[in-house]
């Protein structure tokens, strides 16, 4: 006897679009963008083991929970013309991208405090760290944008879900900046789980990319300086 059993569709990464029109190709691949920060942050925690980062994806979560409760409370549907499952409002892409723009910005412009340069540690500057902020706020206006232009949204969905990731993100940099003003944050970092798995708080000050940088020049310094000797 045949298996009538209905197979069903992984939707995680399933857009709706049309093939004929190149900007709703483009917005398609915008809609992957959460899944990509999602990566993102996998990646940096594992091979950072920053506690900044794991805290904003914490909080990355904690919206996404905000916007699962939202939905079926709110109960408002997607647009007609859009056969998307789900409730409509608010926009989970656009209050994900909302978040983390702003949360990165928070970050970039208030919380990180670079070192003084060294001959072998050159900070972020300021500008460079406006024009980082600047791309990722640009991003998340995009992403919400692509939503509007998918018909996966309308403009009023789309604007409460950019709200809700506002308000968590400012909600969340308040929560963390009393944790390390507390200080608790120091007392986790402390205890032998964190210890365990080697957490760290450093890219408050630090750039991700000077990780292991001055120890590598140092030894390089040192073995090109006892080569000379050796001469």
């Amino acid at each position: 006897m045949a298996d009538t059993t209905p197979l069903a569709s992984l939707s995680l990464t399933h857009v709706h679009y049309d093939p004929n029109d190149p900007i709703s190709y483009f917005c398609a691949w915008l809609a992957l963008v959460p899944q990509g920060l999602c990566v993102m942050y996998a990646t940096l925690i594992w091979s950072t083991r920053e506690i900044e980062i794991l805290m904003m994806f914490g909080g990355q979560m904690a919206c996404e929970a905000l916007n699962f409760a939202l939905k079926r409370i709110l109960k408002e549907e997607r647009p007609k013309q859009m056969h998307g499952k789900g409730y409509g409002m608010p926009s989970s892409h656009a209050q994900f991208v909302a978040f983390f723009s702003l949360s990165l910005t928070l970050f970039l412009l208030v919380r990180h405090v670079p070192k003084k340069p060294t001959p072998s540690h050159t900070p972020l500057s300021m500008p460079a760290r406006v024009a980082l902020s600047g791309l990722a706020l640009a991003n998340a206006g995009l992403v919400s944008w692509s939503r509007i232009y998918l018909s996966y949204h309308t403009p009023k969905q789309v604007l409460v879900g950019m709200a809700a990731g506002t308000f968590s993100a400012l909600s969340w940099f308040l929560v963390t900046t009393i944790v390390r003003q507390i200080g608790l944050l120091e007392w986790i970092l402390d205890q032998y789980p964190t210890r365990l798995f080697r957490m760290r708080d450093l890219v408050v000050e630090e750039d991700l990319c000077q990780a292991g940088w001055e120890k590598w020049e140092s030894k390089r310094i040192s073995k090109h300086t006892n080569g000379k000797k050796h001469r």
